[in-house]
């Protein structure tokens, strides 16, 4: 079956190719969730194996819902495809298939049943644990051991790891470059994925005696503070203010307990609500799914467990009741409502937990590497009438009997905007790497895709060499600053084999401008 991929996808594909024909190392490709993942991995093996049909490819994560999905995938496209799946959780364990999509649970003490591996695809690369000594690193290192020469590549949304930065750097990183990425901006700019729309709530939770183990928040402390009945009602009240024209609507809890009450509270309200959970049956877990894809179920509340693999494109409005400290987490939430659907004309994000306000926009992130004493229990206090030092969670002082304060919600005059989606004034940012590609665009002239790596975030600017008028004395502009006294190509490609030699920013100056980030200046 033949399928037309995105011009962006195909970029993906030609980016992990072009990566290996100068470099040795395990790239990243950065695809936001619901730009198609697993399309680009299937028409990618597809394209490896009509080449080198001896090679052997296994694709790894540990979300059972992923592996299902990226095999359908590749047999949508590949009907014939030599694949099969290796999962306790699906009770399947075709180990000697050519294509091998496997649980990192199942497989990874089963090195020597898979023997010759000659590529790694692992799908949600940013779930993989900084420490070296896990599952994924011992599997890795045994597949090297029988295969030298074998090639990993990771694909993700979020190219940082849930508590440190970015995948590819540090000592024990595994991945080593970035082949490839797009960003959320580019693709809802483009009109692939569904427009954003944020609101900070008037009821704001208080986590600040919450304390941080592993750079997030203590789970049990975080729920002890937020799941409180005065909270919840209140919260609820401000989604059914909002939500009067929303169809389906995505709850993100601090915990079990508090995923249930906030269920409860939704119901009372006369709307169908059910909840996930880490403990639900995998049976009840599928049909509330399906009941909540086709719109008999109006709302699902859930803690932890339907954000990385999850797909159910009508979602309009995520109220996130979850506080998080890690942005890659934050992302992937958010990224629930990223999806196009019929009817759908874009998502509304509520946001009680402060995420936005954290973390910054979706589309520049800068997630932060944890501080040092962020790995300690929560904070403590003082008694004001025996100065014991208490644990600060505890209500009542076990020395003299001091009753503290009960916790009071934050509430603002009014509901406040907050962008999830970037903007503000420009700001100068330094380049720490530039890089180049085609860039195609259906009905367009190609462009020149240019790609500035600014630390932690990347932005984009488009080089229109091929299209008549003011784009191309923009772009004669754009070439004499950085090939001063070279002619200006006439074409992309031309312009492709001449980047070497571009001279390039120290800094560029960035700017909101409407639904995307425009690059206005270069220092060089």
């Amino acid at each position: 079956m033949s399928l037309n991929l995105r011009a962006y996808q195909t970029a993906a594909i030609n980016g992990i190719y072009n990566y290996f024909e100068v470099e040795n190392g395990n790239p990243l490709v950065v695809i936001p969730t619901a730009g198609g993942k697993s399309l680009v991995m299937a028409s990618f093996i597809e394209g490896v194996l009509k080449s080198y049909p001896d090679q052997r490819i296994l694709i790894v994560t540990h979300v059972r819902e992923l592996i299902e999905q990226n095999y359908a995938e590749l047999l949508k496209l590949w009907p014939q495809a030599p694949a099969g799946i290796y999962s306790a959780g699906l009770k399947k364990r075709e180990i000697r298939a050519q294509i091998l999509f496997a649980g990192i649970q199942s497989i990874h003490k089963h090195v020597y049943d898979v023997q010759q591996c000659d590529l790694v695809l692992i799908d949600e690369a940013h779930l993989i644990p900084r420490s070296s000594n896990t599952m994924y690193r011992r599997f890795l290192d045994g597949l090297k051991r029988l295969n030298p020469m074998l090639k990993v590549i990771g694909l993700t949304a979020t190219p940082y790891r849930l508590d440190s930065g970015r995948l590819h750097e540090g000592e024990e990183a595994i991945f080593t470059d970035i082949a490839y990425e797009v960003t959320v901006r580019e693709l809802i700019d483009d009109h692939y994925l569904s427009p954003l729309i944020s609101k900070r709530m008037a009821t704001e939770l208080d986590v600040s005696e919450v304390g941080t183990r592993g750079g997030e928040f203590i789970a049990k402390d975080l729920e002890a503070a937020i799941d409180q009945d005065a909270i919840t009602q209140s919260a609820v009240n401000e989604i059914f203010t909002y939500a009067t024209n929303r169809k389906s609507w995505l709850i993100f809890c601090a915990g079990v307990d508090h995923a249930y009450h906030v269920r409860d509270a939704v119901r009372a309200r006369g709307v169908t609500c059910e909840t996930i959970v880490g403990d639900t049956p995998s049976a009840q877990r599928e049909a509330i799914i399906q009941d909540f894809k086709a719109g008999r179920i109006q709302c699902l509340t859930n803690a932890n467990v339907l954000t990385t693999g999850f797909n159910a494109p009508a979602v309009d409005l995520i109220a996130m009741l979850r506080p998080t400290k890690s942005a890659g987490l934050y992302v992937q939430i958010v990224g629930r409502g990223c999806r196009l659907a019929p009817g759908k004309t874009d998502c509304l994000v509520l946001d009680f937990a402060g995420n936005i306000a954290r973390h910054g926009p979706i589309d520049a992130i800068k997630p932060k590497t944890p501080k040092a004493g962020e790995d300690g229990e929560a904070p403590t206090k003082a008694c004001p009438d025996c100065n014991s030092i208490v644990h600060a969670a505890v209500r009542e002082c076990p020395d003299c009997g001091h009753l503290f304060p009960e916790p009071q919600i934050k509430i603002e005059a009014r509901a406040s905007n907050l962008d999830i989606l970037s903007g503000g004034p420009p700001e100068w940012v330094p380049v720490t790497q530039v890089n180049y590609a085609r860039h195609e665009k259906p009905g367009k002239p190609p462009s020149l895709r240019v790609d500035y790596q600014c630390g932690l975030n990347s932005h984009s600017e488009w080089v229109c060499l091929e299209h008549d008028g003011y784009a191309r004395q923009k772009a004669a502009t754009w070439w004499a600053n950085r090939a001063p006294g070279k002619g200006l190509p006439k074409r992309v490609d031309e312009a492709l084999a001449l980047t070497q030699g571009l001279k390039c920013p120290s800094q560029i100056a960035v700017k909101p401008n409407g639904g995307f980030v425009q690059i206005v200046g270069a220092r060089f």
